[in-house]
């Protein structure tokens, strides 16, 4: 599979988003192009031809355009990112996560990273210094979080989350064979966790498997979030291998109930 790296100046970087107030893509595309990511809807806008995980244009800009744009927006929590892993491998050569982090943290926006990728722990020492008491007003929290983990959550300046959709790296192998494997995700959580970072676990879609997460995030979150979030671009996958039945709502009804019970067993709370 050969990558297209393109040099891509945006128009803009801080965008409006329907999960949380803000978000920030540096890149358009994602070279861990899993087959089932709901991002590659993302094709329809930008045109590109190649398939998804085959394309990344990078936006070079990114660092400028957020200086720029962070005066005029309204404080509010942004999603570091939402159609893109803001750590995908070309992160370690161009930096552009790691530099708007750096803008967020000098004017004091809480954020909340989500990746599937160890190189966060690049950036860690940056995540500590966000994560300090302190660092954003009250009225910065979490979005909708009235019901949710109360407290330290709702206030939480800064969470890093890893997508971990199951506890068997044969199956990500299947689904995700371009994405870091389960174990060094886990690691990598755990290692911010221990830093004192807010960390959280996004289990979506449910893959076979995910029903044994909870007893390997113990000690390594602060909450897990659930979603089937089965968009069907996988469902040749699943045909492949004979594994139709984890599409059925009872694979995903049961596979929620066992994560909840062994998650309320490690005192993690489930979103």
């Amino acid at each position: 599979m050969a990558l297209i790296v393109k040099e891509a100046p945006a128009k803009t970087i801080l965008s409006k988003s329907k999960v949380y107030p803000y978000a920030i893509n540096p890149y358009t595309g994602c070279q861990h192009g899993c087959s089932y990511c709901y991002a590659r809807f993302i094709k329809r806008v930008t045109g590109h031809k190649e398939p998804w995980g085959e394309f990344v244009d990078v936006k070079v800009n990114a660092a400028d355009l957020l200086r720029a744009e962070i005066r005029k927006k309204k404080l509010a929590r942004v999603w570091v990112s939402g159609v893109c892993d803001p750590y995908q491998p070309l992160e370690a050569q161009y930096k552009l996560t790691r530099q708007c982090l750096e803008i967020l943290a000098q004017n004091r926006w809480p954020v909340t990273v989500q990746t599937r990728s160890p190189l966060v722990l690049r950036d860690i020492e940056l995540l500590k210094e966000m994560s300090r008491p302190g660092g954003a007003p009250r009225s910065a929290s979490l979005p909708g979080t009235g019901g949710l983990a109360a407290g330290s959550q709702a206030e939480a300046h800064l969470e890093v989350g890893f997508s971990v959709t199951t506890a068997d790296d044969e199956v990500r192998r299947l689904f995700e064979p371009q994405a870091p494997p389960i174990g060094a995700r886990l690691e990598a959580l755990g290692e911010l966790h221990r830093a004192g970072i807010r960390t959280f676990a996004m289990v979506a879609p449910m893959l076979p498997g995910a029903d044994g997460l909870g007893e390997l995030l113990a000690g390594t979150v602060n909450y897990l979030l659930t979603d089937r979030l089965n968009y069907h671009y996988a469902d040749w996958l699943y045909r492949r291998y004979g594994l139709e039945d984890k599409l059925a709502p009872d694979f995903f009804e049961g596979t929620e109930r066992e994560l909840k019970a062994a998650c309320e067993k490690f005192g993690i709370a489930v979103i």
